[in-house]
């Protein structure tokens, strides 16, 4: 069973979709390894055991009457093959209290996401843990539970696409969906040893959700490889009419991008923070960013240290983040939030709406400014985080002002991308001393995932991080 789950998502595509192993034994086996070890973990709020072998039992008909398609672009790429969604998408039948207790009613319909899902052929099974409304950097909440980190349980998965981020590193699924609105993709992939990829503003529609929390917050995939996280961007990829950001698909498929030689590119290096301060980087993890930087340049590449300016970016995250919080939590019929997150919704309310125009108009400014770094760079690397994986609890019981600035500590680099708009990778970057997961970011242009994704998995084949497997479980 241990190949089996941790075979990854073309692969375990690819089984079924030759025969060699059902859809049912396929959704069995990940099923066992969630009864088996989530107990621990805490990687899952739902799991859908009934209907995910249901689901099953249709997908093997549709290969036993050969309707899967035929060639390289198959009418069901994850035909028969469990995947996890976050615990902030709608999955019909379901509730959907993104970890804050309420009157919660099961929706009738699919999130835009889930319904590019199942018309691939995948099977959900079920929806991952995560912190309440995506906050923080850890994946914990009062009324859900907590995820735990497979590699060591007693530390963080990360959030707020925690429960994402154990389900698969843990091989309880090949690959789950995230949500990334400050790092919420790339801080877990970084810290339990995955691939993270956040995607350009538009690229995925997160509909009903028009414009999710003002544009920062995007969804994206959670995978072991860059090839299986690539085909899993391009199942979620495409707009929804109603969308506020609309993308044209891209030229090629992602998955092309991930057997493509990237050539030789300009990686700028930058341990900068946007608060125009190093800050305090815990020294392994700024020594396995290095050695990334001279694999890269070993790889034919130009790699120097620049840092993007990023002026006053911080006044285009704060509005959008608080009155997105706000909207959300005002949303769920008899909320009982934690105190902070209280907090963050009464900033929303009484600040976050009246900046958030504001907000919104600085963005050419800002991406002419951060962008002039691509002027000479292809690339960005800098840390995905300031420090290892945090402890489980660490931040329980604490205010809103020091989870706050604790969080911000931990996690400095990703949130500018969010205001941006553009697209970010995680990559794994080794283990501390301690065995503890380490990551890496690549950050590129306006919707140039492809460069990144090529990038990446030239990476992967020199750094080969798909054959690691988590200690502690």
């Amino acid at each position: 069973m241990s190949d089996l789950v941790y075979a990854g998502l073309a692969a375990q595509a690819g089984l079924v979709a030759r025969g060699e192993v059902s859809s049912r034994e396929l959704v069995e086996a990940s099923l066992q390894r969630i009864d088996a070890i989530d107990g621990r973990v805490g990687a899952f709020r739902v799991v859908r055991h009934e209907a995910a072998l249901a689901e099953a039992a249709v997908a093997d008909e549709r290969i036993a009457q050969g309707r899967r398609g035929h060639g390289d672009r198959p009418r069901w790429p994850l035909l028969g093959v469990p995947v996890a969604i976050k615990d902030d998408t709608n999955l019909a039948g379901e509730t959907t209290p993104f970890a804050v207790r309420g009157d919660h009613r099961p929706v009738t319909e699919d999130a835009e996401q889930v319904r590019k899902l199942r018309a691939a052929g995948a099977i959900i099974i079920g929806k991952t843990t995560t912190c309440e409304i995506g906050l923080w950097p850890f994946s914990e909440s009062p009324g859900f539970g907590k995820a735990r980190n497979p590699w060591s349980l007693g530390h963080t998965p990360g959030g707020s696409s925690g429960g994402s981020a154990a389900a698969v590193a843990a091989g309880m699924v090949a690959a789950a969906v995230g949500s990334d609105g400050a790092g919420s993709i790339r801080i877990p992939a970084a810290w339990t040893g995955l691939v993270g990829i956040k995607p350009q503003r538009g690229r995925v529609s997160g509909f009903p959700n028009r414009d999710p929390f003002n544009g920062i917050t995007v969804w994206g995939p959670l995978a072991r490889s860059v090839g299986d996280a690539a085909l899993l961007l391009d199942v979620l990829s495409g707009s929804h009419p109603q969308d506020a950001y609309q993308l044209d698909p891209p030229r090629t498929p992602f998955a092309d991008a991930a057997g493509r030689d990237p050539g030789r590119l300009r990686v700028a290096v930058s341990f900068r923070t946007a608060l125009g301060v190093p800050g305090r980087i815990d020294p392994e993890v700024r020594l396995a960013v290095e050695r990334l930087a001279r694999t890269l340049a070993a790889l034919g590449h130009k790699v120097f240290p620049a840092d993007p300016d990023y002026g006053l970016i911080g006044l285009g995250l704060v509005p959008r983040g608080t009155a997105g919080v706000a909207d959300w939590l005002d949303s769920i019929p008899g909320a009982d939030p934690e105190a902070r997150t209280q907090t963050e919704a009464r900033i929303g309310r009484l600040v976050g709406k009246r900046l958030l125009p504001l907000a919104k108009r600085m963005d050419p400014g800002l991406r002419r400014r951060v962008g002039r770094i691509f002027r000479f760079a292809d690339v960005v690397l800098t840390p995905t985080t300031a420090r290892l994986p945090l402890r489980v609890g660490a931040l329980d019981g604490l205010n809103y002002s020091k989870t706050q600035s604790a969080s911000a500590a931990a996690c400095p680099f990703a949130w500018t991308w969010n205001v941006l708009g553009w697209p970010g990778v995680n990559v794994p970057a080794g283990l501390s001393a301690s065995g503890l997961p380490i990551g890496a970011q690549l950050l590129g242009h306006d919707s140039d995932e492809a460069t990144l994704i090529s990038l990446a998995a030239q990476l992967e084949q020199a750094e080969g991080w798909t054959e690691r497997r988590p200690t502690g479980v």
